[in-house]
Parts: C-alpha cells; sequence; structure tokens
C-alpha cells in the first residue's frame, strides 16, 4: 500500500522504515517542524524541580546536552512508550509511562507526585490543556516550560496537489489535530477525491473530527500510539 506519512521530517524517516518493514511503499509529507527553545528549558532545569514529564518525543529533543547528565537519575513522566524509549537512549533510568494520552499520564503522575518534589513540565506549543488541568485540579504542584513549538512548512498548493496526483497514495497517516487541519487548509478536497477510495488512518478520535466528510474512509487507531496507528494497515 502507497502510504503518505505527513509527519515532521525528524520522525518521518522511523515511520518510513517501519512502513518498508511491513511491505508498504511510504510517501513523505512533512507539514510542521519543531522550533526548539532550548534556552528557556536549560534555565528551567536550573529550579527546584525534582521530576521532569514529557507529553511528546520532540520536548526531549529540546533538552540541552550538557543538562541531560544531572537529571538521568530522577524519574521522567513520558507519555507512552516511544517516548520513553528516546528518553532512555538519552540516559534517563528511570522512566514512568503512561497509555499515550495527557489525561492518563496526568493520573500517573497524581499517583507518585510526593515521591520527588515538584515536577517540570516540557511542553509543546500547540498542546491540549488536559494533562496541566487535571495536575492543576489535584493539587500536584508543577511548572510548565515551552520547551518547543510546532511551526507549519510552507508549501504551494498546486506542488503538494501534482505530488498527490504523481504518487496517488492509497492511505494517509495522521498523527495530530492540528497537522490533519493543516493538510486540509492546502490541499483542496476535489484532490482526495481523484485518488479514489482514500483511507484515513487517525491517531485518536480527535485527530479524525479534522477530517471533513465525504473525501474517504476514516478508521481510528485503538489507542494513541503509532504501533496501534500502523496496525490499521
Amino acid at each position: 500500500m502507497r502510504v503518505l506519512v505527513t509527519r515532521p521530517a525528524v520522525s518521518a524517516g522511523a515511520t518510513a522504515a517501519k512502513l518498508t518493514a511491513l511491505g508498504h511503499e511510504p510517501l513523505l509529507l512533512p507539514l510542521t517542524e519543531a522550533i526548539h527553545h532550548s534556552d528557556a528549558v536549560k534555565a528551567a532545569l536550573a529550579g527546584p524541580y525534582g521530576t521532569l514529564a514529557v507529553t511528546s518525543a520532540e520536548a526531549l529533543r529540546a533538552l540541552p546536552s550538557e543538562s541531560i547528565a544531572s537529571w538521568v537519575d530522577r524519574p521522567i513522566f513520558c507519555v507512552g512508550p516511544a517516548t520513553a524509549k528516546t528518553a532512555e537512549n538519552l540516559g534517563f533510568k528511570d522512566t514512568r509511562i503512561g497509555q499515550g494520552t495527557g489525561l492518563d499520564l496526568a493520573q500517573v503522575v497524581i499517583s507518585a507526585a510526593n515521591e520527588a518534589g515538584p515536577l517540570l513540565y516540557l511542553a509543546g506549543v500547540p498542546r491540549s490543556s488536559d494533562f496541566e488541568r487535571v495536575l492543576a485540579e489535584a493539587g500536584v504542584p508543577f511548572r510548565s516550560v515551552d520547551a518547543y513549538r510546532m511551526v507549519p512548512l510552507e508549501h504551494d498548493q498546486e506542488t503538494v496537489a501534482r505530488q498527490l496526483r504523481d504518487e496517488r497514495p492509497q492511505a494517509i497517516l495522521l498523527y495530530s489535530h492540528e497537522t490533519a487541519r493543516q493538510l486540509f487548509a492546502t490541499v483542496e478536497p476535489a484532490v482526495f477525491q481523484s485518488l479514489g477510495n482514500l483511507r484515513f488512518f487517525c491517531m485518536s478520535a480527535h485527530v479524525a473530527d479534522a477530517v471533513p466528510d465525504n473525501l474517504g474512509s476514516v478508521a481510528i487507531a485503538a489507542d494513541p500510539s503509532e504501533k496501534a496507528l500502523l496496525a490499521l494497515l
């Protein structure tokens, strides 16, 4: 199956390799890129915090290399297994893992809130407020720092339309609501309709909400992980 990957380039390569291993043909169309705020992260890491939390592996890429060593023995709360694996590859030894959503990760944090002092949340922009809202409601002390911002890449609409018509993807992987929104703002509905029997595979119901009607079939991953998303193929 020809599968369009809309992830940022830094993540798309790994996804493409997985698709190839599964016997599919990956097609790449990065729609966003991350701008890291490493100076802000470095300053925040010097504060009185005992644990970290990340709801995306991208936040870990914003960590200044010189700051990591002093944190690897402290707990880090990771939204899911893939993010935890990225943390472990950086040397973190105590990963606490959620089931893929900010709401779930907040419950993991709450259950261990008194173990290691205040929490520093390395956050992205834009983001859901769920994780921070639940922690605040539970009275868990934390601070958020914007570790990165996802910004749209400028794509010429006609160039993208030509790419899709030439490559004729049979499926499109959508990982975030914002990326899906950007895709459908860039490409006219008629382009998708011209591809015939197109299938949109979405990381969550929230992502699926961004898919307009009558463009193709929509399927939602059983849980918000890439493993579950690729299982839809």
